[in-house]
């Protein structure tokens, strides 16, 4: 690794606080743009269907590039760069039915979550509509979560949480655990978080074993556009209603498909993957 063009740079603390004040001055500048727009031309962009991809792609590359200027060039001399090189076809094979195998999993427990009650109902009521409208025009909704969310979210969570740490000496497992409870925490809702936290386990050991950032984000991005298919032509985020069995058909599917493509994938596929 001492060769290597990567920047060994470490994640800590003060890296976290890098990246939340970059995605805030981000959001804030998108923000002050639109006041200044409003001001202007008299019109509010927040109710323009492009305007939640600007602000997100804002935040999260002001995060990215916080983080590369105040914390990984300082200490490594280097700029902040990533491996995005593409495996052997029989790496995919492996990797999307395992990926696949845990959205069904993903599915059947986030499920078991309540959707009504005096807590669980009205804050799933203002998620409902929240996902509504940013779901209102198709064309935004998949370059949001299809395209940008799998390239931004990887490069901060697998790419720099998960691998910062890694840097740091923490264990790989502990590395993984973390960014993916992190990942399912910036959701801001139970029923994404659970899924969010198990998807990004997968996501983060493809990353850990193939040592390229591409894998997860094609991952990422097959995940998302599964989801999208399914809101736009079931109105539900649902593969067992779409399918039209059980939740505990889904789950019995989904165990098997994990189980067996991991055992292939980790265990017995012996491929040595090096980003040098």
């Amino acid at each position: 690794m001492e060769h290597s063009r990567y920047p060994k740079f470490t994640f800590t603390w003060l890296g976290g606080l890098v990246l939340l004040g970059g995605l805030f001055l981000g959001t804030i500048a998108v923000s002050l743009f639109n006041v200044f727009w409003m001001l202007v031309c008299k019109e509010n962009l927040q109710y323009r269907d492009w305007f939640f991809m600007l602000s997100n792609a804002a935040g999260f590359l002001t995060a990215i590039a916080f983080f590369d200027f105040f914390i990984v060039r300082p200490s490594t001399k280097k700029k902040l760069n990533f491996n995005f090189s593409p495996t052997n076809f029989y790496t995919y094979l492996l990797i999307f039915p395992m990926m696949l195998g845990m959205m069904f999993i993903g599915e059947f427990f986030t499920s078991q979550i309540p959707v009504t009650g005096p807590f669980f109902g009205k804050y799933y009521d203002f998620f409902t509509k929240l996902m509504d409208q940013l779901t209102d025009n198709p064309l935004v909704m998949i370059i949001t979560a299809v395209i940008m969310a799998p390239i931004f979210e990887e490069i901060i969570f697998r790419g720099i949480i998960q691998q910062g740490l890694i840097n740091k000496g923490v264990a790989p497992w502990k590395a993984i655990l973390f960014a993916s409870v992190v990942f399912g925490l910036v959701h801001g809702n139970p029923w994404q978080f659970v899924g969010a936290v198990l998807l990004g386990t997968v996501l983060g050991l493809v990353y850990y074993k193939t040592k390229s950032l591409l894998l997860p984000m094609l991952l990422h991005g097959f995940n998302n556009l599964c989801s999208s298919v399914l809101i736009l032509y079931t109105k539900n985020e649902s593969f067992s209603e779409a399918f039209k069995v059980t939740e505990w058909v889904m789950l019995g599917i989904g165990i098997l498909l994990f189980s067996l493509f991991y055992f292939l994938f980790m265990k017995k596929y012996k491929v040595h993957y090096s980003e040098l």
